[in-house]
């Protein structure tokens, strides 16, 4: 595997580092007022996670299709998510469900220890792994896994993200939290109103609140 040269990183014309820091000021316009998380923004490559044909769209505010009928999600929510996770205390291993492009456990890894985090799809999978390793990320571990089973092992987590739409967060993945632990998370059904829902335990119990409404690709179970 290639490692990617600095030249590439930098971006060019659309890609370029001008079009990363306008697109933070974009989102610090929009209400993004953590100032760590707009400066991993400006300096995270979004155009070398996306098919090099819609590259013009890198910096642009819109979720841009990837493959396998995934997206990568819109910049503001990717630092919104971000954001309401950092507020959780001693945070220091978070775990990522969906890990699709691989951008958002990118941002994580600048911000945040250990990240861990999983894709059902192996397609998916695999080139987010070959990115990490171009772009010599040696903070997160990427594992091909539904959530179903090869987590455990890796808990407790601080934080849990959920790049996906979902119903009700399952007790296996709050099991996974100690106590005061967080999970961010899309609440609803596809084609019907989702809200972004910060989650956080207490007691065994989670305590939630509706962040704003969203659109994301449905959650769903094994290996694809």
């Amino acid at each position: 595997m290639n490692i990617y040269t600095q030249s590439e990183i930098d971006g060019i014309g659309f890609t370029s580092q001008r079009s990363r820091n306008r697109l933070a000021d974009n989102l610090a316009d929009k209400g993004i007022f953590n100032q760590k998380v707009l400066d991993v923004i400006k300096k995270t490559p979004r155009h070398l996670f996306m098919n090099s044909g819609l590259s013009q769209q890198a910096y642009e505010d819109l979720a841009v299709p990837i493959s396998c009928g995934q997206t990568i999600s819109q910049p503001f929510i990717v630092a919104k998510m971000t954001e309401q996770l950092l507020h959780t205390k001693n945070l220091n291993k978070v775990l990522e469900i969906g890990t699709g492009s691989g951008y958002q456990a990118a941002i994580l890894s600048a911000l945040i220890p250990e990240v861990i985090t999983i894709e059902r799809i192996k397609t998916l999978h695999q080139k987010a792994v070959d990115n990490f390793y171009a772009l010599q990320i040696k903070n997160i571990t990427a594992i091909l896994s539904d959530g179903d089973e090869n987590i455990e092992k890796h808990a407790p987590f601080d934080g849990i993200m959920i790049t996906a739409a979902i119903n009700k967060i399952p007790q296996h993945f709050t099991d996974l939290l100690p106590d005061g632990g967080t999970i961010i998370a899309p609440i609803g059904e596809t084609n019907k109103p989702q809200h972004l829902t910060l989650f956080t335990k207490y007691n065994d119990t989670l305590s939630e609140q509706i962040l704003l409404r969203v659109q994301f690709v449905p959650f769903l179970q094994g290996i694809a």
